[in-house]
């Protein structure tokens, strides 16, 4: 086990990563053109021996060419051109760099498939023209030609136009060669038959409505004369174009929506330089409502609607067929605007069940209107719906069928009652005032039935039930007896019948017989007088 691990150990690791790279690096010089080196993102051929004649390209077994994005060449004197076809695979090129050999020729599309090339270095070579057609689709930083035998033509002015843009520090001196045989440097070079073309857009109001249909016409100059193309992008319209070497005209019909905002170009272009000019097309046309679905819950509730139109429409919300009046709780917010399109939300805030029903929206601008309406539900109505029934909102607001009001959208007024927002809002809180008001008069009830109950129970006559006049205990010596009363007089039947000892129950006097062992206290046993001197008086 122990020699294992000496043998397996981490010095193991190191080698096996070692001959994984090695491997890798072997594969890649397999796929590599001779006299080059190859990585990953980077060729270099510097070996003049025996050197390359053409291109170099990567072989089919070779990494993906796309993931290259510097080739550099020095010292290839047999190398005299690149092709159309010899960078078409290097689509990630950046940095291209041929030095100190033998090129003559770059072929006009040579970097058509080379969107993201910057730099170029052609320094030393043996390049006499190089024409602009060759870098025009192309954001070129850099472009060294120092030590070519340029030749003085128009083709090559569009370089000294180049040269004017960079900075003093970055400039090269740049020469070329006369007919002749004279050195004349480039930056003073003129030439009187080469002039840089120009192009003039002569249009009329580039605002039309949908529909319609208009012509563009476009005058050139230059010499050599230029020729003259039109760049409308994805244009949806149908159009057609006439050219001369002169002037140009671009006629579009049946102008689409779609169109507006979009540029349209007339581009002048010669061996000497190219010029365009540009406008936009914007088309005027009806509001369209594109999209408007049921309210969704976020931070609020939101019905989502998307809007089209030029110009830009006015919109109006109608609840239950009358104007909705927004206000800080409902109001119209649009979150997204691209060009004539409008993407936005009516928002709730905190909406209840008072607010469920059918919310209507209308576009409107100069050119017509549109509208839509869509099913709102908030929350169940309390004690009623528990919103598991689909059918509520409608049971409960009629339905579907009803008509918004004709009112135009710019009107403050409206025949029939407009619901405002405020109003909608504020009846939850009305519905709480509510039922504040109901438990409160119900508490008050409870409490007057709770005080007669208590009233009927403690504070009732005797429960002899005597009626009529009242009677009174007596304050004679007699009065110590709990039935012992007298009439007070009343003129009730029989009222002296019966004796001292009778008590009148309803319209009858029955006679009352004392026990003897109840009162066996006699009255003069109760008077103070009766106690004797110096005992202490006992209630």
């Amino acid at each position: 086990m122990l020699s294992w691990k000496k043998c397996h150990g981490p010095g193991m690791a190191r080698l096996l990563g070692f001959c994984w790279l090695v491997l890798i690096f072997w594969r890649g010089s397999q796929a590599c053109p001779t006299s080059c080196t190859c990585s990953t993102t980077r060729i270099w051929c510097s070996s003049p021996s025996p050197g390359i004649t053409a291109f170099p390209r990567l072989e089919p077994n070779s990494p993906d060419p796309e993931n290259i994005t510097e080739i550099y060449i020095a010292k290839q004197p047999r190398l005299e051109s690149i092709t159309e076809d010899d960078l078409e695979g290097y689509v990630g090129l950046k940095n291209l760099t041929v030095v100190e050999s033998g090129l003559r020729m770059v072929a006009y599309q040579a970097f058509l498939k080379n969107p993201n090339l910057q730099h170029i270095n052609f320094t030393k070579n043996k390049l006499t023209n190089l024409s602009r057609k060759h870098f025009r689709h192309l954001f070129l930083t850099e472009l060294t030609l120092v030590g070519n035998p340029l030749k003085c033509s128009c083709d090559i002015l569009w370089i000294k136009t180049f040269q004017e843009t960079k900075s003093i520090s970055e400039t090269q001196d740049l020469y070329c060669t006369n007919e002749n045989n004279q050195k004349i440097a480039l930056k003073d070079l003129k030439m009187p038959n080469c002039v840089v073309p120009s192009a003039n857009l002569i249009t009329p109001n580039l605002t039309v409505e949908e529909g319609k249909s208009i012509t563009l016409f476009c005058n050139t100059s230059g010499h050599p004369a230029p020729d003259v193309s039109w760049e409308v992008g994805n244009l949806v319209s149908k159009h057609m174009n006439e050219t001369s070497k002169a002037s140009a005209s671009l006629k579009i019909t049946n102008i689409s929506s779609d169109d507006s905002g979009k540029q349209i170009s007339c581009v002048a272009e010669n061996i000497v330089g190219e010029a365009q000019d540009t406008v936009n097309l914007t088309v005027h046309f009806a509001p369209t409502i594109t999209f408007l679905e049921s309210p969704t819950s976020d931070h609020h509730w939101c019905i989502p609607f998307t809007v089209k139109g030029n110009p830009k429409p006015t919109l109006q919300w109608f609840y239950q067929g009358a104007i909705l009046n927004e206000s800080k709780y409902i109001c119209t917010k649009i979150h997204v605007t691209n060009h004539t399109e409008y993407h936005g939300c009516l928002q709730l805030d905190n909406p209840t069940h008072m607010n469920n029903g059918v919310y209507t929206l209308m576009a409107k601008n100069e050119y017509g209107k549109d509208e839509k309406w869509v099913q709102a539900h908030f929350m169940g109505r309390p004690g009623i719906d528990d919103g598991t029934d689909p059918n509520y909102d409608i049971d409960l607001y009629g339905g579907y069928d009803y008509e918004t009001t004709p009112n135009d959208i710019g009107e403050t007024t409206n025949k029939s009652n407009p619901i405002t927002s405020t109003d909608v809002s504020n009846k939850d809180n009305e519905d709480s005032i509510t039922v504040y008001v109901v438990v409160g008069i119900a508490a008050l009830v409870c409490t007057g039935l709770v005080i007669m109950l208590i009233i009927l129970k403690f504070g009732r006559h005797s429960k002899f039930g005597m009626k009529g006049p009242s009677s009174v205990i007596s304050n004679d010596d007699d009065s110590a007896s709990p039935l012992h009363h007298i009439s007070n007089g009343s003129n009730t039947p029989s009222s002296s019948e019966g004796g001292p000892d009778a008590v009148i129950i309803g319209m009858t006097k029955i006679p009352v017989i004392e026990n003897p062992q109840y009162f066996g206290i006699t009255n003069s046993q109760l008077k103070p007088d009766t106690w004797p001197r110096g005992s202490p008086k006992t209630a």
